[in-house]
This record gives C-alpha cells, structure tokens and sequence, in this order.
C-alpha cells in the first residue's frame, strides 16, 4: 500500500504546482494588463465605445485685392446620417422611405443602410436646409428622437463663377482644395475638424446618460489675393474676344502684374470654367456631345481647362525676348549711346557656324541701324550680332539673373520650369536662335517676371498672388512680404531699354498698342509653337507708363487662324492697348501727355441676370454699353429669352462704350 500513497502524494504535489504556476502566470498576465497594456487598451476600449460625428470647420473666404470682394465663399449646409442600431426595428422602413423621398434617392439602397450592423451610415452630404428641415418636421411628427443625425457641414461656393477660375481652383467634397489658391493654401483655408462624440454599444446604441460632447471646429483663415477684380475681369473681356475673333484654336491668357512689388493683378486664361461645377462641359461644344464622351475623355478635357497655361505651359518667346539680350548688351557695355546710327547693318541674314539665319525681313534688308531702330524693327541679325559679342557664358548668366533658368516660384501649384539647352552643350548657332528668342522655351510668368525686373529699375521681384492672411480666430491681419532676388541691370540700363520699348509701341511693331494720352513701352512677338507644326505663338508685351511702370501687360494668343493672320503686332499689340485704355484710368495713372488723355465717364455693370434680352439691351443703350449676345441667331425671341449668364458681373467698374457679354438658355 505504501508505494500508492506515495504515487498519491506526488501527483498532489505535482498538480498543486502546475496550478501554482498558473496563478503566478495569470497574476503576471494581469499585471502586464494593467501596468503594460492599461494605457493602450483603454484609449482602443473608448474608441470602440465612442461614436463621432465630424463636424467641418468653415474654410476660409478668398477675398480679391480690395478686401470687399469675395470670390470663394463656404455656406452653411447640413449631413444626415443614422445610427441603425437606435433605430427601432418597427420604424426602419419608414424611416427609409421618407429619407429617400427627401433626398431623392433609392429606397433600396437607403433601407440596406437604415438595417446594417452598423454604428453611423451616411445618408447625405452637403445639402441644402430646406430639406434637412423637412426632415426634422418627419421626425418631430412622428416621435423620433434618436437615430438620425443632423449635422451642420459647409459647402464651398464661387460667386463669380468662371472669373479666375483658373487662379482660385475649386475644392473636393470632402472640402479639401484640389488646385490654385484652394490647393496651395490648402493648410490655411481649411481649418480644424471639430466632432460630436457620444458613448456607443457595438450597435450604436447610447451606454450611460452622458449624454453628447460636443467639440468646436475651428474656421480657416481667410486670403487676400493680389488679384483686382475689376482689372481680372477687364483682361477676361478682352481675352475672349480676341480669342474668339482670331480663331485661337489653343485659347490663350493674359498675364498683368506691378513690376514694383511682383503683385499679380489679373491672371486670365482662355477657355476657363465653372468653378461652382468644375466636372461638367465648359464649352457649347462640348456640352452637345459630353454625355457621349469616354470618361478619359472627358477627364483630359477637364484637365486642359483646369490647367493654368500662364505658369504650366512653356513656349517660344519669339521677339519679345529681344528686350532680354538688349538688356544684358547694355549692361556689359557693348553698346552705350542706343541711337548710334549705322552702328549695325541689315543685310536680311547673318552666317553662323556655316548657318545663314535670315530677318523676318530679309526681302528688303533694314540696312544701317541704331539698337533703338533695330528694336523698333525687331531685325533678328542685330540681336544674333549681340548675343555672338556677349558669348554663352555671359549670356547664360544673364538668363540666371533674370530667373529664365529656374521657376519664379509665385505662389500657385503647378509651375513649370524653362526648357533651355545646357549651356556647356549650347553652340554658336543655339546662341544666335536664343538671342532673339527662338529654340528654347520658358512660361508667361517668366517672361513677366524677367520684364518686371527690366520696368521696375533692374530688380528681380518674386510674384505673388496672395499678399494677406485673417486670422479666423482673433482677426489679425497678416501682411505676406514681398520676395526678392537681387539686381539684375542698373537702373541707367532699364531706363535705356524701357526708351526703346516706348519707340517700339510709338513707332515700330507695337503701334497697335498706343494710347492716349500716356506713356506706353513694349515689344511683339511671334514664333513657331513646335517644329514644322505650322502652329504659331503671337505675343505683345507691353509696359505702362514708361517714367514709372505701374503695369507689366503680356498677352500670349496660341495659334490664332483668322483672318487677322498671326503677327503679334496685328494681333496681340491691340489686345494690350485695350486693357491699357481701361486699367490705368481704373488706377489713377495720370503720368504722361495729360493733355491727350481721352477724358471717358466710368460706370458699374448693370444686372442683367433673369431679365429678358430686350430688356438687357435697353438697359445697356441707357449705360451707353454695347451689348453682345453670344450665339445669337436669327430665331432668338428677344422678348422671353432670359440672360443666364453675364461677362463681366454686375458692379464691376467699366468705361462707358466697354462691352457686356451675355449667354442665353
């Protein structure tokens, strides 16, 4: 017997360990728990408990240049979701029906989501009050308090639609900014999510009777933008009539800045779109044919209009970049007195490297010239024999200068950067082509920037289009300072080049840009868009007025085909003029031949929207504004058509005998 109990006692005392193993094991499980883990699981266990409804932050106001105009807004609106599990069980169809019926949309869809084992399903976003209030009368009749949520949202609102459309941008539904200003400022428009918080079951059903936490969001700062309203809306005007009389198959755009301070007073490109629907057809065109398009058609097609040719999209400068080279030649000192006659020839060409490159006017040579007459002729062989004189390296640091080589880094997504050859691999012939301005590529904002920097006094001026921000919480204003990089030409050489651009526009190329009464300097332009493309780029680049630049004008049109042709004297040169005539009285500019100054009343735009098109014209004859009714045939019933759309909008400061656009259902 006595073996047995010691077999006994032994797998006692055996099991009597195991379990004291076990229970060290669990306490040390424990402890880990608690010590270890505690922090970690507690925070999992609220937020397995804890439902949150995310309440948007209104995004900041973009303001144009005076402060008082608005031109991206955020309203207020409404999210409605639910809560499937506080729904009673007897009331889910119901509550099913009506939200379909509200927010149109299908029962189905709307009764799997009202059923789903879930915590929070989204039923609506962004929507209007009026109908969130319908709902809220539904739920008060019929005794249901919990279970469907009301909460405020914002939505985003442009209420100039299509002006600077390109500038501003546009955001996603989920209010985060998507391009232009909206993209780039992203971080300061949109603010601080805030939340309504509530302790939940797995269901969704309330635990305890806390009740909700409710957490503030906080609004985003609002922009002050550089950009002038009235002056975007001049150059919009006048861009979509040039655009459309010369048949620009490519559109265009027009940049106007203060050489000053950089400041970008209007931005224009054309075709733009709607900023309210930026996913829907931009053109008459388009719109008869988009519900047949291919999505990656259409999306290539949202995507051209979106994007801003001014600062995404390189070209040949063509004879605009003449003032470049004779800048750099003035300032190295091979040229001093630039009305030296016969100091250059013409002989309609010039040899390069075995290369002859012919003038534009090689038929008949200009012959003797000074560099002012050589300007004012825009004679190729003058600029080639400058750039030879100067040779690349030197050259090639004048580009640098001029910020030609990088990117002017203005504050807008997307900028490109210039297409040059590099300059160990640039040869004698490549030399010649870039000295007046063919062969390499660059965008608007640099050519403006670099032509800034030659009218303000031979200082490199980075551009902007913001120059505040309001601090949503306290109000503080916030001055953005202006960015330099350094001198490019003395002074003595500015004022030399900006004499020769006031010949050009006073006799030369540019005459087409002459206004009364003031100072005006500029220079034409026009190149091939590609090679053997038979496409062409027309320019004029212009400066106002010549004894203190306030404005830099350049008007870039992309293959014109009317009957118009393609030179940027004939062509663009009159587009600058126009915007010249209007915004340097818009301005108060008085400097120059006061004495000439065509003395012409201004007034604001009328509005037009909603009246019939007899009307608009009888209101625009008693404005002394002419009136053009796009797409107007001979079966449009004036009497009942009604204005749906109006370039520029109403308020905006005009000359009279300006033009008012309008567009018809």
């Amino acid at each position: 017997m006595m073996p047995i109990k010691l077999s006994s006692k032994k797998k006692m005392r055996n099991t009597l360990f195991i379990t004291f193993l076990i229970i060290i094991c669990l306490i040390g499980r424990l402890g880990y728990i608690q010590f270890i883990q505690g922090g970690e699981l507690s925070s999992m266990a609220y937020q397995q408990q804890t439902l949150d409804r995310s309440i948007n932050p209104k995004r900041g106001t973009i303001f144009d240049s005076t402060g008082k105009n608005v031109l991206a807004v955020s309203s207020t609106v409404e999210t409605v979701t639910v809560n499937p599990g506080n729904i009673a069980k007897e009331n889910k169809e119901k509550v099913a029906r009506v939200l379909a019926d509200i927010f149109e949309q299908d029962y189905e869809k709307i009764l799997k989501k009202v059923t789903k084992r879930s915590s929070i399903e989204t039923i609506a976003k962004k929507v209007e009050k009026e109908k969130t209030d319908k709902l809220r009368v539904w739920m008060e009749q019929n005794g249901i308090t919990t279970g469907i949520n009301i909460d405020e949202d914002t939505k985003r609102f442009y209420p100039y639609s299509t002006v600077a459309s390109q500038i501003i941008g546009f955001c996603g539904s989920d209010n985060q900014g998507l391009d232009g200003i909206e993209a780039k400022y992203d971080a300061e428009l949109k603010g601080t999510q805030g939340a309504i918080r509530r302790h939940t079951d797995a269901r969704g059903g309330e635990i305890g009777e806390e009740g909700e936490n409710y957490v503030s969001a906080i609004d985003g700062n609002d922009l002050i933008l550089t950009i002038d309203l009235s002056i975007q809306s001049i150059a919009e005007k006048y861009l979509e009539e040039v655009c459309i009389d010369n048949v620009c198959t490519d559109g265009g755009n027009i940049v106007i800045m203060n050489p000053q301070n950089g400041d970008i007073l209007a931005m224009a490109t054309y075709p733009n779109y709607n900023l309210n629907q930026p996913y829907e057809a931009y053109t008459e065109e388009l719109k008869q044919n988009w519900d047949n398009l291919e999505q990656a058609e259409k999306t290539r097609s949202l995507q051209a209009v979106w994007r801003n040719k001014a600062i995404a999209d390189t070209y040949e400068p063509g004879s605009v970049f003449k003032v470049i080279t004779a800048s750099a030649a003035i300032e190295e000192g091979l040229v001093t007195d630039i009305d030296q006659e016969g100091q250059f020839c013409c002989t309609g060409g010039i040899e390069v490297a075995g290369v002859r490159i012919k003038c534009w006017r090689h038929y008949r040579p200009h012959g003797s010239e000074s560099l002012r007459l050589g300007l004012m002729n825009s004679c190729n062989p003058v600029f080639i024999g400058l750039g030879q004189k100067l040779g690349v390296q030197t050259y090639y640091r004048y580009l640098n200068k001029f910020r030609l080589l990088n990117r002017t880094d203005v504050d807008l997504p997307g900028e490109a950067n210039s297409i040059f050859l590099a300059e160990n691999k640039a040869g004698p012939v490549e030399l010649a082509t870039i000295s007046f301005g063919q062969r390499f590529e660059i965008t608007p904002i640099q050519l403006v920037t670099a032509v800034s920097a030659i009218a303000n006094g031979g200082n490199s001026i980075v551009p902007r289009v913001v120059k505040q921000r309001v601090d949503s919480q306290t109000g503080e204003v916030q001055d953005i300072p202006v960015k330099t990089n350094g001198t490019v030409i003395s002074k003595e050489t500015s004022e030399k080049v900006l004499s020769m651009m006031e010949s050009v526009v006073a006799e030369g190329t540019g005459k087409n840009a002459k206004v009364a009464g003031y100072r005006i300097g500029g220079k034409t332009g026009t190149s091939e868009d590609g090679v053997n493309t038979n496409k062409y780029v027309t320019s004029f680049c212009g400066v106002a007025p010549i004894d203190n630049p306030q404005l830099v004008v350049l008007v870039t049109l992309y293959n014109p085909t009317g009957e118009g042709g393609h030179q940027g004297g004939g062509v663009a040169a009159p587009v600058g003029g126009q915007i010249f005539s209007e915004v340097l009285p818009y301005l108060e500019v008085t400097q120059g031949n006061e004495e000439e100054v065509e003395i012409i009343e201004e007034i604001e735009t009328p509005d037009l929207l909603e009246k019939t098109i007899e009307e608009a014209q009888k209101i625009t004859k008693e404005n002394e504004i002419e009136l053009v009714i796009e797409n107007e045939s001979e079966e449009l019933d004036k009497q009942n058509t009604i204005v749906k759309e109006q370039t520029p909008k109403a308020g905006i400061t005009i000359k009279k005998g300006s033009k008012i656009y309008i567009k018809y259902e």
